[in-house]
């Protein structure tokens, strides 16, 4: 029984892991040493160090089911956590000794965390920002858990073929998930359709289609604190939509038809929305989501406490942009329709539990739903929102302006050809408060997108700037910048990285002067050995690596890094003989499915990168590549070895930005325009230490106000005509010499929405500041210290800790 204990609650020593690991590989694997494959050893080294995890995991939640506990629950459709072993193997403590514990059994810990596949629950920065909060949540001890979507299949594999983004099944789950615990006992049923009518003043909801929303558990470990939080994700089940009366007479499509539609709603992350069916699908994906994280978080509280009168006292929701905002209905509809709450009591509740975070600035880019579709699939939300908004308006009219206009404005119903429910307009209104994720975004969600809300509700609208956690971004993807910190400051700056501060005492020893351009060096090694490996492209780690690695969308302006790219290219041609700083341009990202202009940009960067890397003439000084399948574990080999980090977007439109910071933490200089969170990273690290471009949020203004016309700039400079004349004509795609007709010249010369061509000079000129500059290595290394040293704001825990106090006024545990 002893020897049990050992093995199944390994202790931290290197020969207890050892055993523990072994003896999960036989009797949970069913493996020999002899026999396992890397995969076996990775998937019994999970369970080892799940093992280790899970005590803490279920005393914090223990500790939060105290009654006098508030916890917040955070809902959100993406969830991109990264591999886990090694982001585990971190915030144990046990990375050294579960490598020594692995070479002792003749097996490499760096092979096996490789063969970890990364969850497709997310896509792009959205995502990543909610893995760094719930690893911030569990660090700080913050009563929580986090609620998503366990799609079976990510949004898609990207494979490239012939420079074109071709999407795949990206079927994560087939390998197994040993961190997740499935729990059977936690399902409930998701009602869909049907109609409603009423008993009196008592509304029924008469659904004609149901789901099952069954629960899977993954721990987030919090660094070193034996405390943990949950990441509870709802999976559909058919229940028994399985006709076996169809089956036994052997019409078997028959039989499986219901069945397999009801779990599609948790089968793809982000279906193409381009068709009817896909705009259903994603209207059902929400609804999904936010009706098994309501039904769970009440029947809890419920057990807590036996009433929902103190509801609004000790739980806070907080939505993670417009995707999970069907909540706030579904929740007065669970208040008043199956517990009896008045229309006022319920409504006041829901006002105190909600919080929400916008993401962007494009009034487009904030969801909106056909009031038609809403009434097919979700009619007793539908009413229930045209009576928020009717209780809504009639506030307005009283206590604000009767003006028709402003009351238009800020309907939640747009009327129109096709009226559509407005979900932005109701995360506002139904929240208590509205954050922003960076001051400039927080500022001009005031004035621009949320203005005539500020005017209702000033009150409500607050700024978190967002932040990254600096165990997955220098912890797990820099260990040598990690093992320099140790050594000057200490290793506590994991868990505060305002502990970055002590590090300034020490940039200008020679050691620390040597070693970060040394650690920079082996980083770019290994991004060119893995893009030799799988692009057969040759890079020159002694070159300039500039780097845009994000969703591709025209917003983010990749146009604006490829027309720099190839003017680049022509000058280099022009000027052979000049000191050209060597440059490699590194691109990663996927383009939305049914997006034509981000694959058309993808397949154009494509074209232009297997001219230029064949290119003799340019004597390897010039090379560009695109990495396909972009994911965390890309992002930890690619962000660590990158000088330049391109935030290149146009002025007002980048909400925040979360690479840059990661980037820059990682010791690398940014290009980019007063966008997002680069004001903030500038007001940090200094304007000798950054490289600002572009014109400003006034200043885009001012260009569209008087009409911006890009033909007359096209016109008027010599080198950008020259560039889109020769994509347009077919230069780098001479099998197909009209590709880019409409993407370059007829797109952005007569439309240019984001503006690339109005900053494009000031774009070129800034581009060859960073060549001089990279050529005076001492001073690059200056600069790259004081982007290290200064970005300690930009932690995610202060973020967190903003959030606890601010918005959802919640006290960390205290340990026992």
């Amino acid at each position: 029984m002893q020897e049990m204990q050992i093995y199944a609650r390994p202790s931290n020593d290197v020969e207890s892991l050892k055993k523990a690991i072994v003896y999960k590989l036989v009797y949970l694997i069913g493996r020999s040493p002899e026999e396992a494959s890397q995969r076996d050893w990775l998937n019994a080294t999970l369970f080892a160090v799940r093992d280790l995890v899970t005590e803490g995991w279920i005393s914090t939640a223990k500790k939060s089911r105290a009654k006098d506990t508030r916890r917040v629950y955070y809902l959100s459709m993406e969830f991109l956590i990264g591999r886990t072993l090694s982001n585990a193997l971190i915030a144990e403590g046990i990375y050294d000794r579960a490598q020594q514990a692995l070479q002792e059994l003749d097996i490499d810990l760096e092979e096996v965390l490789a063969k970890e596949v990364d969850p497709g629950l997310g896509n792009g920065g959205l995502g990543r920002l909610a893995a760094c909060f719930m690893d911030s949540l569990a660090t700080l001890s913050i009563p929580s858990m986090g609620y998503g979507i366990r799609y079976e299949y990510g949004m898609f594999r990207q494979r490239i073929v012939d420079g074109r983004q071709i999407e795949k099944p990206d079927a994560w789950l087939e390998k197994g998930v040993p961190w997740e615990f499935i729990r059977p006992s936690k399902r409930f049923k998701i009602r869909l359709g049907g109609h409603v009518y009423f008993e009196g003043k008592k509304c029924i909801w008469k659904n004609d289609e149901e789901i099952t929303a069954l629960a899977y558990d993954q721990m987030i470990p919090g660094f070193e604190n034996d405390s943990a939080t949950t990441l509870r994700l709802w999976s559909a089940h058919s229940g028994s939509t399985f006709n076996l009366a169809d089956f036994n007479k052997g019409d078997y499509f028959r039989a499986m038809e219901k069945r397999s539609s009801s779990e599609n709603v948790s089968r793809v992350l982000y279906p193409d929305d381009s068709t009817e069916a896909g705009r259903e699908l994603r209207l059902r994906q929400e609804y999904f989501l936010v009706s098994a994280s309501l039904q769970d978080i009440l029947k809890r509280h419920l057990r807590m406490h036996g009433t929902f009168d103190n509801l609004a006292d000790k739980v806070a929701i907080h939505l993670n942009d417009t995707h999970p905002a069907l909540a706030i209905p579904e929740l007065m509809r669970i208040l008043i329709d199956e517990n009896g709450y008045t229309w006022e009591k319920a409504w006041q509740m829901s006002c105190h539990i909600f919080s929400y975070t916008c993401h962007t600035l494009m009034s487009e880019a904030l969801e909106t739903w056909p009031v038609e579709m809403m009434a097919k699939i979700l009619p007793r939300h539908l009413q229930m929102i045209f009576e928020i908004n009717d209780y809504f308006l009639e506030h307005v009219r009283s206590n604000v302006t009767t003006d028709e206009e402003f009351i238009r404005r800020v309907s939640l119903v747009e009327e129109g050809d096709v009226r559509k429910v407005r979900m932005g307009w109701l995360s506002v209104v139904g929240s208590h408060k509205v954050n922003g994720v960076a001051a400039i975004h927080s500022d001009l969600m005031v004035t621009s997108t949320f203005a005539d809300f500020a005017r209702i509700y000033p009150e409500r609208f607050t700024n978190v700037t967002n932040g990254i956690t600096p165990r997955r971004w220098i912890a797990v993807a820099n260990p040598d910048l990690s093992t320099l910190f140790d050594k000057y400051i200490g290793k506590e700056w994991r868990r505060d990285l305002t502990q970055l501060e002590l590090f300034k005492k020490h940039i200008q020893d020679p050691e620390v002067k040597k070693a970060i351009p040394a650690i920079k060096r082996a980083n770019k090694v290994r991004l060119a050995n893995y893009v030799k490996k799988e692009l057969g492209v040759e890079l020159n780690p002694d070159a300039l690596f500039d780097v845009q690695v994000k969703r591709i969308h025209e917003y983010k302006r990749q146009s604006l890094n490829v027309l720099h790219i190839v003017a680049r290219y022509n000058e280099m041609l022009a000027n052979p003989e000049k000191d050209w700083t060597p440059r490699v341009f590194i691109l990663a990202g996927k383009a939305a499915s049914a997006y034509y202009v981000a694959k058309q940009t993808i397949n154009l960067i494509n074209d232009i990168a297997n001219v230029i890397n064949n290119d003799e003439r340019l004597q390897g000084r010039l090379k560009v590549v695109f990495i396909p399948n972009y994911s965390v574990s890309l992002a930890q080999i690619i962000i660590p070895a990158a000088d330049i980090s391109e935030q290149i977007s146009l002025a007002g439109t980048e909400a925040s930005g979360t690479s840059n910071m990661k980037f820059a933490l990682n010791g690398a200089l940014t290009i980019g325009t007063l966008d997002g969170a680069n004001v903030e990273i500038l007001q940090n690290v200094g304007e000798d230490n950054i490289f600002i471009f572009g014109n400003t949020v006034e200043q885009v203004e001012e260009l569209r106000r008087h009409g911006y016309r890009p033909f007359d700039i096209y016109q008027s400079d010599q080198q950008l005509r020259d560039v889109i004349d020769q994509i347009s004509s077919g230069y780098f795609s001479p099998n197909d010499p009209n590709r880019y007709q409409d993407l370059l010249l007829n797109g952005l010369n007569y439309h240019d929405y984001y503006q690339a061509f109005a900053d494009f000079r000031s774009y070129i000129e800034t581009q060859k500041a960073v060549d001089e500059k990279y050529k005076d290595q001492e001073a690059w290394v200056n600069s790259a210290l004081q982007n290290i040293v200064n970005m300690s704001f930009f932690s995610s825990d202060r973020t967190i800790a903003e959030y606890a106090e601010k918005i959802w006024k919640i006290k960390p545990l205290k340990s026992a």
